[in-house]
């Protein structure tokens, strides 16, 4: 049984934490003002696995604590494309955040804004461009993210949903090209 206990905790300490914004709230009481903290974090691995999480305390490095827990507890996979880049462009949306995410040549970076770059960061994407509309609270930022993250489909997926071959999903990249030249 200690094994296993040794392999996650090696597991867990290749994450990568990105702490994406602190929130600070104070409620009024007879002594004077009493102070709390919200944390958002997002921890990753790298190689497609994403989570983010929410902390609430009196102290700022146990709202760090909780939310990073939170964070690998809800944590996803998503399929990316040579481990580089997404699949395909898809839009998200959390409340009143609308979130746009392309897939993107190589040698792109990431074109992102404050929360949506920590979550492409965390997941191990190196080109793609996103663009937010709307609401730029963070929370609903990284939650309209992980929005079209959930929707991302592999072509192996999108294959065995069809009952298809990856092949037959997936035109070779010469073939389009070729197929406009043909009709002018």
């Amino acid at each position: 049984m200690a094994r296993p206990e040794r392999n996650d905790n090696r597991q867990e300490s290749d994450l990568i934490e990105k702490l994406v914004g602190i929130n600070r709230v104070a409620k009024v009481a007879k002594g004077g003002r009493r102070f709390g903290f919200a944390a958002l974090v997002v921890v990753g691995d790298g190689k497609g696995r994403v989570g983010f999480g929410k902390g609430k305390a009196k102290e700022v490095p146990e709202a760090i604590r909780k939310a990073t827990e939170a964070a690998k507890k809800n944590m996803i996979r998503v399929p990316l494309r040579e481990g580089r880049t997404l699949h395909h462009d898809t839009p998200g949306r959390h409340g009143a955040g609308k979130v746009v995410i392309r897939s993107a040549q190589p040698g792109t970076g990431i074109i992102a804004g404050g929360p949506m770059r920590a979550v492409f960061e965390a997941l191990g994407v190196q080109d793609v461009v996103t663009k937010s509309l709307g609401s730029s609270n963070p929370y609903n930022m990284v939650r309209g993210t992980f929005d079209a993250l959930s929707k991302q489909a592999s072509p192996r997926m999108v294959a065995a949903k069809r009952s298809k071959k990856v092949s037959d999903i997936v035109s070779r990249r010469g073939d389009h090209k070729v197929g406009a030249a043909a009709e002018q």
